[in-house]
């Protein structure tokens, strides 16, 4: 039997935790995942936490399923990536205290305390909220004493898990982008910020570039996984970073990750702002260059949702034959999908149709109206990005679990009238730019499969007609917020 060199990739997103097996040649080997869980804290309006012990006992199972559905293989390294702006707390002995998702905002109270907003964004790259990690540290120290008494450092959640398995605490530079606390021009921890927060720098662990090897595997979780101590622990990155390092794109490049939620990005070589501090910049996995996004929140949350309500027994391959035999154009939406241009969220959203009721609407309407909305939203996104920073190719790399719907992906090329190119793998994009990262830590040479589906816009006029009739739904709604 050939021994096959097998990479794994550990993946917490904001829903659920993934592990992957992947080839140096990209090739997705197996996957298992399992939902996060998430306690509600009391003692803030809106937070959440996760138990690190927990989180750490389904990556360790998860994992071990993987592995035994791969006997043939030979584990030459691991490595992680997670939801950005996610941490774990840790004591001076590398206890894990408590886990912070980036769903959780016990910070919101003490967003105020930041005197000179546009200045942190200037640092930053990003407006600050509650969702960065910053305020969620400055919840911990407001309201639970206890926990943070004992809190001698904190790592991204990708990081915590290379952590867990090399024994190195270290932080990521593109997870370091998240966290308020980083000059992303500079490439550094800032003392500046600390000081808007009232953190010590003390706290801050050092930092250190993707593909970036810690050290081999910890006995313990060597014995735990079944695998040798020679396994190399690799840092990783974002979880957009990583998706995005699958595209393989080139600076100037625009990438569309589809996922829980949809990040839109165009690859920069030079730190790029927005005057009006509508969009967030990152370091990339790439020595030397940005990230600069707009995001249009949890769209593949809505589609999932709506697809248990409409379609809770048929699989995604009957929504999409469903959506390809009719255009349903007489039904809107409205799902509280994010616009950089727009400072308050949706809070109120909907369908929109003719009354009373007509015998053509259908379950399939609402989705189609689904679909729509998270590509025009997908859609203004990208036209704030490209006004801001240009974009001159006439196509746009996307991925994501999301483009798995023909439909989405017809769509957002009809809308930008660009080409919009998907690799192979790109369902799991983030496993693909793991294998990717471990090839560079390792020195393998390999030589990708370069083979890229197409497509091609079409119909641009009509679908300019739906455009038009969306931003006047999304005006609706926005009227009764």
């Amino acid at each position: 039997m050939t021994i096959q060199d097998t990479y794994i990739i550990v993946d917490i997103g904001t829903g659920n935790v993934r592990v992957a097996a992947a080839s140096p040649q990209g090739q997705v080997l197996g996957v298992a995942r399992e939902d996060i869980l998430y306690i509600n804290d009391p003692l803030y309006p809106d937070a959440l936490y996760f138990e690190p012990v927990q989180l750490w006992s389904q990556v360790l199972r998860l994992a071990a399923q993987v592995l035994a559905a791969i006997p043939g293989s030979s584990v030459k390294a691991i490595t992680a990536t997670s939801q950005r702006e996610g941490i774990v707390l840790l004591s001076a002995s590398g206890e894990s205290l408590i886990g912070l998702p980036n769903i959780d905002h016990r910070g919101r109270e003490w967003q105020n305390m930041i005197a000179d907003k546009s200045r942190v964004y200037q640092l930053t790259g990003r407006y600050p909220t509650s969702l960065f990690s910053a305020l969620k540290l400055v919840g911990i120290r407001e309201r639970k004493p206890e926990i943070w008494q004992r809190c001698s450092t904190f790592l991204s959640i990708s990081n915590w898990i290379e952590f867990m398995l090399s024994g190195v605490a270290r932080y990521e530079h593109s997870q370091a982008s998240e966290t308020l606390l980083y000059d992303v021009a500079q490439k550094e921890w800032s003392p500046e910020l600390c000081n808007v927060f009232g953190l010590d720098a003390a706290l801050l662990p050092p930092l250190v570039d993707s593909a970036a090897i810690l050290g081999n595997i910890l006995p313990e979780a060597a014995i735990q996984l079944g695998l040798p101590e020679t396994v190399k622990i690799i840092a990783g990155g974002g979880d957009t970073q990583l998706a995005i390092k699958s595209t393989r794109p080139a600076v100037d490049d625009v990438v569309i990750v589809s996922g829980t939620t949809t990040p839109i990005v165009k690859i920069t070589g030079t730190y790029t702002l927005d005057a009006e501090e509508r969009t967030w910049t990152s370091r990339d996995i790439e020595p030397g260059r940005f990230v600069f996004e707009a995001n249009a929140g949890v769209t593949g949350l809505n589609y999932q949702r709506l697809k248990e309500i409409f379609y809770p027994n048929e699989n995604y391959e009957v929504i999409e034959k469903e959506l390809e035999e009719n255009t349903h154009t007489f039904c809107m939406a409205s799902l509280g999908s994010l616009l950089a241009d727009e400072a308050i969220s949706l809070t109120r959203g909907g369908f929109i149709f003719p009354a009373p009721v007509s015998h053509l609407l259908t379950r399939g309407s609402f989705v189609w109206a689904t679909i729509l909305d998270i590509a025009c939203s997908i859609v203004k996104n990208y036209r704030i990005l490209a006004a801001t920073a240009g974009h001159h190719p006439d196509y746009i790399w996307a991925c994501g679990g999301g483009l798995q719907s023909r439909v989405l992906r017809q769509l957002i090329a009809n809308l930008t009238g660009k080409k919009v190119q998907i690799r192979k793998e790109y369902e799991q994009s983030s496993a693909v730019g793991g294998a990717l990262i471990c090839n560079e830590a390792l020195q393998v040479p390999v030589v990708m499969d370069d083979h890229t589906e197409v497509i091609y816009p079409s119909d641009m006029e009509y679908h300019a007609t739906l455009y038009a009739e969306w931003e006047k739904t999304r005006q609706y709604f926005r009227s009764i917020n």
